[in-house]
């Protein structure tokens, strides 16, 4: 039996519930009214809607543009968005852990292109380690049990996916999901062994099942093959991404650092107010008035925002007028993925030495990856472990107490023998066309614009992709405002299938 650690567990623990990341919540009595054909006095030329990446990089292009008259609205009381953390431990034995977003992942290869979040993370000096995947111990529900061979067999399953993938792009095939893609490639898992080795290597990144995903985006967006179609746009580097390093934050300021310091680079106090929750986003060819919980009213020429999909899929904020059918399609065709983790701390490392730990459940998914921080790349001595994944829906409903109950059963399973924010990531759907993802970028009308991670095409779900919308969002407002108007970006109308469905 297990004994000393498990029976003596200290009462810490870290259940990061599914709450949106958004700056945004929903008005108790939002503001219908439309903007007044004669303008009032603008508070700021651009109001950037959200403080996270894509908001600060946006707000950085406007400023390299010459443009200073924005105004960062931020919901939480500090800058960094899906970027939060917090301490945890004992206290005589605390650590800073992230919540929300823990990896650059893609950093630069030799000669390559250099991530743009990398570079800010040596800019400003964020302690990083390289994490290593592949170091990981097996278990199932007896205890330590060496499955490490179907988990080898799963990631060259993927790779095969990823390259059927790219034929089936050179051939104009249409898209499916990625089960159907493991499917017509020859795997389908029928053991526990194989059912939680697919999870860590499809799920654990997407947030998402193989029958909720792209079969072509995942490969495109993670392919572990060099082949034109296949591209991946982050960790190739000869397929135009970065590296396959991932570099984890251990910075006991917080990787929220690394955004934090990039913005008092340039911004004055005067250009953010956080603790500013948007209600409401009313827009016209005048420009753009939002209103804040508070029910104050700030006008300007024009918005960008920055709210996570999520926020937009589950109407936090009101739009006068409603958003056109084409943009409301595209926001509510795409996926938000969804993760938690959960943090336990014990008076004593008693687990495994490798840096993962995967368990076999009967149900697929079930508290499967578990990562230890008391290990000597992260945080040796600490006594802490989490788990996470995208169990998190299930594990919304639950007390904390049952959430801890269960997890604690799956520890003793493990080891028999011998824990993040709901709406964390975009996800790239079967049905969602590139047209939808057109739609999902583009702007409304002259004045409301998008940014962030779930509208960059080539790195939708990961950091980089939001730093890089909400610079090049960014530049194009800082056009609109220096050329006294702009067009903007395209979108398409309506979305049609090829053909015409023919019924019988």
């Amino acid at each position: 039996m297990l004994t000393s650690p498990l029976t003596r567990i200290l009462a810490l623990l870290v259940l990061v519930r599914a709450g949106s990341f958004g700056v945004a919540m929903p008005a108790q009595e939002p503001v219908q009214a439309s903007l007044p054909v004669t303008r009032p006095p603008r508070d700021a030329r651009v109001l950037i809607l959200g403080g996270g990446v894509a908001g600060i990089t946006a707000a950085n292009a406007l400023h390299e543009n010459g443009i200073s008259d924005f105004i960062i609205l931020e919901a939480r009381h500090e800058l960094g968005g899906r970027m939060t953390s917090r301490s945890f431990g004992t206290t005589d034995n605390q650590y800073t852990v992230e919540l929300g977003a823990n990896w650059i992942q893609g950093t630069q290869a030799k000669g390559g292109l250099e991530n743009p979040i990398w570079g800010l993370g040596k800019k400003h000096n964020i302690a990083t380690r390289t994490s290593s995947f592949s170091n990981i111990t097996t278990f199932d529900e007896t205890g330590h049990v060496d499955f490490q061979d179907v988990v080898k067999a799963s990631a060259k399953n993927y790779a095969r996916l990823t390259d059927a993938a790219g034929v089936r792009v050179s051939r104009d095939f249409v898209d499916t999901t990625a089960r159907g893609g493991y499917s017509l490639t020859g795997a389908q898992p029928s053991n526990i062994y194989e059912m939680a080795s697919e999870y860590f290597q499809f799920d654990w990144e997407f947030a998402q099942t193989p029958e909720e995903t792209s079969w072509i985006a995942s490969s495109w967006v993670n392919s572990s093959l060099i082949n034109p179609w296949a591209n991946n746009y982050t960790f190739r580097s000869n397929a135009g991404g970065f590296s396959e390093v991932n570099a984890m934050s251990v910075d006991q300021r917080g990787f929220k650092t690394l955004v934090q310091a990039e913005a008092s680079s340039f911004l004055r106090d005067s250009q953010v107010r956080v603790n500013s929750t948007v209600t409401d986003v009313a827009y016209s060819t005048n420009g753009v008035a939002i209103t804040l919980n508070t029910g104050q009213i700030l006008h300007a020429d024009y918005a960008i925002s920055t709210f996570s999909l999520g926020v937009l899929q589950h109407n936090d904020v009101t739009f006068t007028p409603t958003l056109p059918e084409w943009k409301r399609e595209a926001i509510h065709s795409m996926s938000m993925g969804v993760f938690t983790k959960i943090f336990f701390q014990f008076p004593e490392k008693f687990w495994f030495d490798t840096e993962m730990g995967l368990y076999a459940d009967r149900e697929r998914g079930r508290y499967a990856v578990w990562q230890s921080l008391d290990h000597m790349n992260y945080f040796p001595g600490s006594g802490i472990i989490f788990v996470t994944g995208d169990f998190s829906k299930r594990i919304e409903a639950l007390p904390d107490s049952q959430v801890k109950f269960e997890a604690l059963a799956v520890l003793r399973s493990m080891w028999h023998s011998d824990p993040l924010f709901r709406g964390s990531y975009s996800n790239w759907p079967a049905s969602f066309l590139i047209e939808r993802s057109v739609n999902l970028r583009a702007n409304v009308g002259e004045r409301l614009w998008f940014a962030g991670e779930a509208t960059s095409m080539k790195h939708f779900g990961f950091l980089h992709g939001a730093y890089l919308e909400g610079r090049e969002i960014g530049s194009a407002v800082a056009e609109c405002v220096k050329e006294g108007g702009c067009i903007g970006l395209e979108h398409v109308e309506t979305v049609k299938n090829a053909r015409p469905y023919e019924l019988f």
